[in-house]
């Protein structure tokens, strides 16, 4: 099983420390899961990328094996706490100019690192959430499709599904089930070990903290969005993979990338669902390797067989 997995551990931040594995050698490749998952989801895009690099993959806090307790409150969990989480990481293994890879939650807090400590990333390989959303995350069809950020905030998770491992089994399942692409194995690779480690007592609770955080809540957080200055947008070279058939992100929602980033590929995986560093690692491990060789370009100056390539 994987929690019998060796993890490394580092110092704590705020009264955390944070698990995470380490393979390979070479420029660092930093892999941030989503939610519900840890650094499971990224076991086969790391083995395909470490024979190339050095692939370091944590648990975010209130995930797998990474420390989850209440005395932090919510903000512990926030976007901004899981921040300073993977910098205090990065900075105590002493990682610079990596190529940060996230989604889901991983991918806002992949961004944010980038943002904050720009030394600390040279290149991005991102599925959604990515920027552009706006207010179109309030229309009808999204606030459906996100009703779990709703539910989250409820104090249903302590009474009914905390410590529940039934319940917690089938609520995973239809995330599961009703998120990854048609004829995926997502739910028989990963249902099983995300109820093994939910289902202790406080770990789903602190799992879901991360919604119950207004400025972390993707609905809250893309409704307040706000486009940037043109000189103001991201200049950090930004693989941006996008899942067809993602019920949370439809491939529409694509079109205001670039009031955001200058500086950004754009490719569409077809058949593949929302867990796609699962369902498609070897997509997300060839734009690591064009990062990682220099071979990659931005749409502007990209051929339009190798925008399509996917």
């Amino acid at each position: 099983m994987y929690l019998g997995l060796l993890m490394n551990y580092t110092r704590q931040t705020d009264g955390y420390r944070l698990a995470y594995h380490k393979s390979g050698s070479g420029t660092p490749v930093v892999m941030i899961h989503g939610s519900p998952g840890d650094s499971h989801e990224y076991d086969k895009l790391s083995n395909l990328v470490s024979p190339r690099a050095m692939t370091v993959v944590p648990d975010l806090r209130g995930f797998g094996r990474s420390d989850k307790h209440s005395e932090g409150g919510n903000k512990a969990y926030s976007r901004d706490g899981q921040v300073r989480a993977v910098i205090a990481l990065m900075d105590e293994l002493e990682l610079t100019d990596a190529v940060l890879v996230g989604y889901d939650i991983g991918g806002f807090t992949v961004q944010k690192v980038a943002t904050e400590r720009p030394d600390l990333a040279s290149a991005l390989v991102l599925a959604p959430p990515v920027p552009g959303v706006g207010r179109r995350i309030l229309e009808v069809a999204a606030v459906n499709a996100f009703w779990h950020a709703t539910f989250f905030r409820t104090p249903l998770v302590e009474q009914i599904f905390d410590g529940n491992a039934d319940c917690i089994r089938a609520l995973l399942k239809i995330h599961l089930d009703g998120w990854s692409g048609p004829g995926s194995t997502v739910t028989d690779e990963l249902l099983e070990h995300m109820v093994e480690v939910y289902a202790a007592p406080g770990s789903f609770t602190a799992g879901v903290s991360w919604f119950r955080d207004s400025d972390s809540n993707p609905i809250s957080d893309y409704a307040a969005e706000i486009k940037p200055d043109a000189n103001a947008r991201s200049k950090k070279p930004t693989s941006v993979l996008w899942p067809e058939c993602d019920p949370l992100f439809p491939t529409e929602w694509s079109d205001r990338i670039s009031d955001f980033m200058a500086n950004f590929s754009l490719k569409f995986m077809k058949g593949v669902g929302h867990f796609s560093p699962t369902e498609a690692p070897e997509i997300f491990a060839a734009e690591i390797f064009a990062h990682l060789s220099g071979e990659w370009r931005p749409d502007a100056i990209a051929s339009q067989d190798r925008r399509n390539a996917y």
